[in-house]
């Protein structure tokens, strides 16, 4: 990870020394002086600025990733790497920015609009909406239907609104303990 923020650094540093900060008469042969400009100019602001495509993606708990797509403006790098600094890089190129962040809650879909249900063959499933075989997001195990009581086989079939993440976590807890799987596990 340092490897990928010091080739960064590098890379904008050289853009910035080249073509968009006065030379000073300082020449191309020089590297001692290069990096002396540098650090002379690091919190100047950057002549016409630089535009940068920055995409942000976040993934959900629930493993749901969003992108979110931003034409920045950076006048100084360091106002810039302070604006991201929760972020983790993850590509780049000479003209857009991928950063990543893991958010510590659902994604704002199942917030609004997810379900916990259960498919014919008996399979816990995140249903967009509530419970119908064309509106699935996720499955996750098959329960054993046998061992399911019948007012919670009645509250799948209905459809259990998920909207927080407390919520998410404690359906998939209570019907964890019907799964077939970990029964074939014991």
């Amino acid at each position: 990870m340092r490897t990928i923020w010091g080739l960064l650094i590098i890379g904008f540093a050289a853009y910035t020394i080249f073509f968009n900060l006065e030379w000073s008469g300082i020449g191309y042969e020089n590297s001692d002086s290069v990096y002396a400009m540098e650090k002379k100019n690091e919190n100047r602001s950057i002549e016409g600025s630089l535009q940068m495509k920055v995409i942000l993606e976040r993934v959900y708990v629930d493993g749901e990733v969003s992108q979110e797509t931003k034409n920045e403006t950076i006048w100084t790098m360091e106002d810039f790497w302070a604006k991201y600094e929760q972020w983790q890089l993850v590509d780049m190129d000479i003209d857009y920015m991928v950063f990543r962040r893991q958010m510590d809650d659902i994604s704002p879909l199942l917030k609004t609009n997810g379900y916990f249900g259960i498919t014919d063959d008996g399979t816990l499933t995140i249903f967009n909406g509530r419970p119908q075989r064309t509106n699935i997001i996720q499955s996750f195990f098959q329960i054993d239907l046998g061992k399911l009581e019948s007012t919670k086989c009645k509250e799948l079939k209905k459809g259990i609104p998920i909207m927080t993440k407390d919520r998410y976590i404690e359906v998939l807890e209570t019907f964890k303990s019907y799964s077939t799987e970990e029964k074939q596990a014991n």
